[in-house]
């Protein structure tokens, strides 16, 4: 027997949402833990089929322009319409892998959680999808491993820049915490969880990876995406100096690319090493960019960057 001692809504951006996005609403709808409602940040309501609501009650659903769109302020204009106990963040292609996802992301919040610090968010782990490469496969595995933590300030030193590792694709905030702690940051270009993370531990909370909260969500980027995508990464650090200051991710890279090639010889395809070394190059010289973005020329930062209109407000 469950007992339901949080109300619980989920918060979903979604732009020009496919019948996978269907899916994720129909998995939500059967989970043990019962989701009082699924609030819909749409962006640009021409792309929104108004079908989707008349077939699913739970669904509320507001409307923001591609412009309007931010990575932080949209998430949290969107946990503002609610007043649950514990709101729950999630993409559009993350995929329940079953339906006790919302039950087991809720437990470090439920009485008698083992920890010694009040723990502000939980984060579900990422399994891979069938299309998944080999590479990512193993990233998967390395940044979402089957143990569970639990993370505050005491593992800083430990641990370095995954103390604050979050992932919005899947992840659980207490609402009386998140509000108390001013969401999420206004505007960003990426990284919104993190940056949330940091402030959360520095404050004095945990943040809760629950291993048994999984969620099938991966993608098979190509050079050029990856370098885009921590061209952006790279930017949100150095926006958010206060966070990430003390706490380099460079490390954390090299020992993700040093493992991963010791796994590609382990299962006998070391010609993946090639692949590996030379998409690690894009990401590594996309975070070097983003790192040093200010002393770009605009042209170079829109050519670098995935989110071009962030740069236009």
């Amino acid at each position: 027997m469950i007992d339901n001692n949080y109300s619980v809504d989920v918060i979903i951006p979604v732009y020009n949402p496919d019948a996978e996005f269907r899916k994720v609403i129909e998995l939500l709808k059967i989970q043990t833990y019962p989701i009082n409602k699924i609030i819909i940040m749409n962006t640009e309501e021409r792309y929104w089929n108004p079908m989707l609501e008349r077939d699913n009650s739970v669904l509320e659903v507001h409307h923001v322009t591609k412009a309007e769109f931010d990575h932080g302020a949209t998430r949290s204009e969107g946990a503002s319409y609610s007043s649950a106990d514990i709101i729950v963040f999630m993409t559009q292609d993350a995929l329940p892998d079953n339906n006790y996802l919302i039950e087991e992301l809720i437990k470090p919040f439920e009485p008698g959680f083992k920890t010694d610090v009040p723990v502000a968010a939980s984060y579900a782990r990422q399994l891979p999808n069938e299309e998944c490469g080999v590479i990512e496969r193993y990233t998967r595995s390395f940044n979402y491993p089957e143990a569970s933590v639990v993370k505050s300030a005491k593992d800083v030193e430990k641990l370095g820049i995954k103390t604050f590792f979050c992932s919005n694709v899947c992840a659980a905030y207490k609402k009386e915490y998140f509000d108390k702690l001013g969401g999420f940051i206004k505007k960003t270009i990426f990284n919104e969880d993190m940056i949330f993370a940091g402030h959360a531990v520095k404050a004095g909370y945990a943040i809760a990876y629950q291993a048994d909260a999984r969620v099938i969500h991966s993608h098979n980027y190509t050079c050029m995406q990856q370098l885009h995508r921590n061209f952006d990464l790279a930017v949100s650090q150095a926006d958010n100096p206060d966070v990430f200051k003390d706490v380099p991710s460079e490390s954390e890279g090299i020992k993700l690319v040093k493992q991963t090639a010791k796994y590609l010889f382990k299962i006998k395809k070391p010609w993946l090493v090639f692949e590996l070394v030379f998409k690690s190059g894009f990401k590594y010289l996309g975070y070097l960019l983003g790192k040093r973005y200010k002393k770009l020329p605009k042209k170079m930062v829109l050519a670098c960057t995935m989110n071009k209109e962030y740069w236009k407000r």
